[in-house]
């Protein structure tokens, strides 16, 4: 490889910025564009068997698999290349074996680079790193129930390493849609329902990939989880405040406080247009802006979307076109629509401007990520030797973040098991599959349903023997009852009488992860309503007029209404998909082992249907409104709730002001004690009101929240630093705005038990503010010093 004599863009004495320009100024028109594009050599999905009927047309989804298949990965990358796409991720594969393969196709790439620029390796994250035998952490939705994060970023920065020493540079997480609709089977991959708690976990997640020097990207940019009915890839009705005021800021937060270094545009179109075609979203917002400097990638076949789906361009290449010109940089898993570039500029339909805008873009990135130093080789850039994927501290890591996020809804007569139980039957569908612990971007249910003969790669515990280890002694009766899916009903009979033969029974039920409809919860598996998937409502239903006490685990990626069946169990428990060491997590929180501490990062309904209903919501769709409708809008358990075996008390407000300039602060501090008889975990949640706005707003938002950890007896003070910038929202006129008024200030352990309340105005004309603002609620915690 030549040196940066001959090869100045090598050196590393210079600025990454005049690399980028000198090797640019090198290249040829075909060579820039080649940079645009990527290639998915391992893909197999254009075999995998899509769920069909008379009234789905899957046929542009295959014509798209089929497009991008068509070229070798030499010959995608003749001129060079500027993503491998899915190396590790695409089919089982050891650590030595994919090693080989990640050499051999960045050979492949350098083989004829003219320039001997290698490509860029990207992989998905989202639970962990999606490649074979590698650790499998809570899905996104568990994360938010721990609302930890510092947690979050510890097991980013896991993640990030095993990437990194095996020569991966970008990471395609976190996911900071926020959950409009709990339909969506995506939920799972959302950390939640508001846009503070999702930027503050997903800016901790960013901060941890990237500390390990992969870079971080977000998704889906934008409006992508509000699809109407739930359902995915569907239009969005939404809109701009909206957009503005609930959807962008979690995005905007992640690189203003984390430096995200990528963006993936969203498949959806929002008010009929499509992220990526809509400059306003990418050039006005995301640059001009938010003065976003890294790379928009485009979600995995969004660019010929633009053409097959929305038809908003007439083929492919027009479709690189209007996604270039919009702002996406590089076309992800393969070069379809970009393809076309090269004869779209000599036409003259494209200027080369853009070509060589979103081409310095992707070199600056492979600049600072080493790939033009002089001593870079596809050897040297992995870790050759004692690679473990699945070591004892990612699952330490995976182990805490499960048990932190088991929410405890009711303990009822049951919770903690009682020692003296001699016989517990085990039930439901989840009790005995590994995969119901897992999400559907983890590997094993994202490509091993693929290869059915392959083992799961990672050693996982079932929730019934994570719950015969921990009730040593007890004799467990274990029958399945139905399946997750399906109508099968024929095994109600033995449930009902093991649960007859018991002193009480447990039931595990809820989803199992998958893609594209082979699963009940993940990609393009979205719900009709939220009534258990399958029979296992009816089962439940069957068990709780057996006689025996029935103690219910629900194992999911979206909150189920649970209205029908609250008052009849004897203990009732939220897992959102634990991960592999998830099992263990919740046996510790039914045996008292450990005090549940997880908070629900959305609402869990009380009716099946009345959709959506999110606890973002002004007058007219909250509580207040009870009688102007039939439709009930109190949730079964709201937003941030979550109960615990000891028990805390919040009280003590004090306000260092009430009455604060609008470019001020003020600070509101709470006493937090533990007044049960076990050291647990407690979620202080401070909330704020706009009692008079220009617009309708939601009757409360989530503004700050601190986890606090306390012994029996003890006590802390817990201070919330607020800035008036806080309170801003997006004005009848479209701009962002910070107005006088007040502004009611709510603490507590949930967003419906806030027992600390007190009043600030804030004084002065109305300020426009915009990127510069106050994001973040900073938080300290104090010994109260003899309290």
């Amino acid at each position: 490889m030549s040196t940066s004599s001959d090869r100045p863009w090598r050196d590393p004495a210079l600025s990454a910025a005049k690399r980028a320009d000198l090797l640019l100024q090198a290249m040829t028109l075909e060579e820039k564009i080649a940079q645009l594009g990527s290639r998915w050599a391992g893909n197999d999905m254009a075999d995998t068997e899509l769920p069909a009927d008379e009234t789905i047309n899957v046929a542009p989804m295959e014509d798209v698999f089929a497009t991008g298949a068509s070229l070798s990965l030499a010959e995608a990358s003749r001129d060079g290349l500027g993503h491998l796409t899915r190396v590790w991720g695409s089919v089982p594969l050891s650590v030595e074996e994919g090693l080989a393969e990640l050499i051999r196709q960045h050979e492949v790439v350098l083989t004829d680079s003219r320039l001997g620029v290698p490509a860029l390796v990207h992989e998905e994250c989202l639970t962990g790193f999606t490649t074979y035998g590698a650790t499998v952490y809570p899905a996104s939705i568990a994360w938010g129930a721990t609302f930890d994060p510092g947690l979050v970023e510890r097991m980013a920065a896991a993640i990030g390493r095993d990437m990194a020493a095996v020569g991966v540079h970008q990471g395609l997480s976190p996911v900071l849609d926020v959950v409009r609709d709990y339909r969506w089977g995506r939920v799972e991959e959302t950390i939640g329902e508001d846009p503070y708690l999702v930027a503050l976990l997903g800016s901790a997640y960013v901060r941890g990939l990237q500390s390990a020097g992969v870079l971080a990207t977000l998704k889906h940019f934008a409006g992508y989880s509000a699809s109407r009915a739930g359902r995915n890839h569907g239009p969005v009705s939404m809109g701009r405040r909206e957009l503005l005021d609930i959807i962008l800021p979690t995005f905007e937060t992640a690189i203003a406080t984390a430096g995200a270094a990528s963006v993936m545009s969203s498949y959806a179109d929002v008010d009929g247009l499509p992220a990526s075609a809509d400059p306003w979203l990418f050039s006005d917002v995301l640059r001009d802006e938010w003065g976003f400097g890294g790379t928009v990638v485009s979600d995995y076949w969004a660019v010929p979307f633009l053409a097959s789906m929305h038809r908003v361009a007439a083929d492919n290449a027009d479709a690189g076109v209007v996604a270039l010109t919009t702002g996406t940089d590089v076309e992800l898993p393969d070069t379809i629509g970009f393809a076309g570039l090269l004869d779209k500029v000599k036409s003259g339909d494209v200027s080369e401007d853009l070509i060589d805008r979103a081409a310095r873009r992707l070199l600056l990135q492979k600049i600072e990520l080493g790939l033009l130093d002089p001593g870079w080789t596809p050897e040297g850039s992995v870790r050759t030797g004692g690679v473990d994927l699945d070591s004892a501290e990612n699952r330490a890591i995976a182990q805490e973040l499960a048990e932190k996020s088991v929410v405890l809804l009711d303990a009822g007569s049951a919770l903690p098991l009682s020692r003296e139980l001699t016989k517990v039957a085990v039930v439901g569908p989840c009790a005995g599959d590994a995969r119901t612990l897992m999400g559907c971007y983890a590997f094993p249910n994202h490509v091993l349903p693929r290869y059915p003969d392959r083992d799961l790669g990672i050693q996982v515990t079932t929730p019934i023997d994570a719950l015969r280890n921990e009730l040593s002694g007890v004799d467990l009766l274990h029958v399945k009852g139905c399946e997750v899916m399906g109508e099968d009903r024929s095994g109600f009979t033995a449930a009902v009488e093991a649960a007859r033969a018991a002193d009480l029974c447990v039931a595990y039920v809820g989803d199992l992860s998958g893609l594209f409809g082979h699963g009940t919860s993940g990609e393009g598996c979205d719900a009709e309503d939220l009534r258990l998937p399958g029979v296992q409502a009816d089962l439940l239903d069957a068990l709780l007029d057996s006689g025996t006490p029935v103690v219910v685990v629900v194992v999911s990626g979206r909150p189920y209404a649970l209205g029908g069946i609250a008052d009849r169990v004897a203990g009732l428990v939220q897992a959102f998909i634990p991960g592999q060491e998830g099992a263990g997590a919740m046996a510790g929180v039914l045996s008292g082992r450990i005090v549940p501490s997880g908070k629900l990062p959305v609402q869990i309904p009380r009716h099946v249907g009345g959709q959506p209903g999110t606890y973002l919501q002004p007058a007219l769709g909250s509580v207040e409104s009870a009688g102007i409708s039939g439709l009930e809008a109190r949730p079964l358990f709201p937003f941030g709730y979550g109960a615990s075996y000891t028990s805390f008390a919040v009280d003590d407000l004090r306000l260092s002001a009430t009455e604060i300039g609008n470019d001020g602060e003020f600070t509101a501090t709470v006493r937090v004690r533990n007044t049960g008889e076990r050291a647990g975990d407690e979620v202080v949640q401070l909330y704020l009101r706009d009692v008079v706005a220009r617009v309708a707003r939601p009757l409360k938002l989530l503004t700050g929240f601190s986890r606090v950890s306390l012994e029996p007896g003890a006590a802390v003070d817990v201070t919330f630093r607020v800035h008036a910038d806080r309170t801003a929202y997006t004005g009848p006129d479209l701009r962002r705005i910070v107005e006088p008024g007040d502004f009611e200030v709510m603490l507590g352990t949930s967003s419906m038990d806030l027992p600390c309340r007190a009043m600030v105005r804030i004084t002065g004309d109305v300020r426009v503010v915009g990127h510069q603002r106050v994001l973040t609620t900073p938080v300290t915690v104090q010994d109260p010093g003899g309290g």
